[in-house]
This record gives C-alpha cells, sequence and structure tokens, in this order.
C-alpha cells in the first residue's frame, strides 16, 4: 500500500499522478472538444456523462480541500457561463447552450491547474515559466491592439492587465500561471473549430474582442481565485454546523 513506501516513492507517485492529470485533462479537452464541432445534442449530452466520469475518477485521489475548491470551481464557472454566453452573449455555442461536458469541464480545468502548479516542474522552474507566460501573453494582446490582427482585441489587452494582478498580488500565482496553459489550449481548440464563437464586440464593454480574448485567462483565475478562498470557509463552516448538531443532539440525549 502507498503508506508503506519510502517518503520519496511517495513524493515520486505523487508528482506522477499531477502529471498524469494535466496530460488526460488536455487530451480529454481537444477530443471533446474536436468531437462536439459537429456534433448532436445527445453526443453532447453524451460527453457531459463521460466528463463527470472522468472527473469523479480524478477526485478520488485528492484530499476533501481539493475536492471542495472543484466543486466550487464547477458551480461558479456554470453560473458564469450562463450568464456570459446565452444571458449576455459574450461567447456563443453551436447550439446556443452551455453544453452538458462544460461543468464537469470546468472541474477538470481547475484540478489540471492546481496539479500542475503543484508539479516539480513548475516548483522547480517557477520564475522561467512565469516569463515565458508573461511574454506569450504579453504579444499576443499586443498584437490585438496594433491594427495587424484580423478582429481587434482591446478586451484580450484589458484581461492581460487584471491577469498580471493576479500574478502579483495573487494567493496562488502558480495556479495562475498554470491556468494559463490548459485555457489557452481549449480556448484555441475550442474557437478554431467552431464549438463556440466570441463576439467581436464585448456586449458589457463595447470593447473589440479577440475570438478567442489573448487574455481569457483572467476569466479562469477569478474561477481559481474563488475556489481556494472559499473551500476553506466551506469546510470551516460544514465543521461548526456538524459540531451544533452534534452538541444539540446530545443535549437533548442528556435531557430525555
Amino acid at each position: 500500500m502507498l503508506r508503506h513506501f519510502p517518503i520519496k516513492n511517495v513524493a515520486y507517485v505523487h508528482r506522477k499522478r499531477d502529471y498524469f492529470i494535466a496530460a488526460f485533462t488536455f487530451f480529454c479537452v481537444a477530443i471533446c472538444l474536436i468531437s462536439d464541432a459537429n456534433a448532436s445534442i445527445e453526443k453532447q449530452n453524451a460527453l457531459g456523462v463521460s466528463g463527470w466520469v472522468f472527473l469523479i475518477g480524478l477526485l478520488l485521489g485528492e484530499n476533501k480541500e481539493v475536492r471542495m475548491q472543484v466543486v466550487i470551481a464547477v458551480i461558479f464557472a456554470t453560473i458564469g457561463e450562463h450568464f456570459a454566453s446565452p444571458f449576455m452573449g459574450g461567447y456563443t455555442y453551436r447550439f446556443g447552450n452551455v453544453p452538458a461536458y462544460v461543468p464537469p469541464g470546468h472541474g477538470m480545468v481547475y484540478l489540471t491547474a492546481v496539479a500542475l502548479a503543484r508539479s516539480g516542474l513548475f516548483l522547480s522552474y517557477a520564475r522561467e515559466i512565469t516569463i515565458l507566460v508573461i511574454l506569450v501573453c504579453g504579444s499576443w494582446s499586443f498584437w490585438g491592439i496594433s491594427g495587424f490582427a484580423q478582429q481587434g482585441d482591446a478586451v484580450g489587452a484589458l484581461l492581460f492587465c487584471v491577469f498580471l494582478v493576479y500574478l502579483f498580488k495573487g494567493r496562488s500565482p502558480m495556479v495562475y500561471l498554470a491556468a494559463f496553459f490548459i485555457t489557452t489550449w481549449l480556448e484555441l481548440i475550442g474557437t478554431a473549430v467552431g464549438t463556440w464563437k466570441w463576439a467581436a464586440i464585448d456586449p458589457v464593454l463595447g470593447l473589440s474582442q479577440g475570438n478567442p480574448p489573448s487574455g481569457v485567462a483572467a476569466w479562469y483565475c477569478l474561477v481559481d481565485a474563488v475556489a481556494i478562498g472559499g473551500a476553506p470557509l466551506v469546510l470551516n463552516g460544514s465543521v461548526k454546523m456538524l459540531n451544533r448538531v452534534r452538541i444539540r443532539t446530545l443535549r437533548s440525549r442528556t435531557a430525555d
């Protein structure tokens, strides 16, 4: 059993698991979005069922705090999806809905960001990865407002600035860096195959918007921030509630 392994072997197994989560999610995202490009609504729903099975399977090896973070991320992101897409029209899915695979997909994306953030690669090369992300995302954002891009992207440049704030002032910069890679991957594939399309003009700000916006990772950073900050509150609140129930139960038994 794992608890009988030497410490170094336990760490090795944990690192392997982190890379497996990331590789598996990157693969699933590509297959899912490409499959959905010409899929029926029934196939979308089938992809959603598969997504939940995969997410639950990946969560079996995580602690309760990470599981709670994923639950909060799924709930918050799903609400955001319904507000930003069908309601506001910031981007539109093929059927004008929020596909069934999106909620579990957000859970897998968040878990991937957490797994990469704690991996040996990110911990060993944090500075280099930070510089790479800033250069790539910054260049992409500059291109969007330079006048050379086919579709202007003022929103992307604005989101890039927000992303920088998260990166240097947020509580989990490594998670935000990891989120950039997986979210950029899914956005580029999803928009390329036509699974969804971003509006050329943002309906809220009235600014030009790329397809996808260059700094779109900032939205996922918000999801990550809410999940990371909310999980301890929910867990602590649950413990307090259980303790109150136990105390009341004991008092009622004593009174009897």
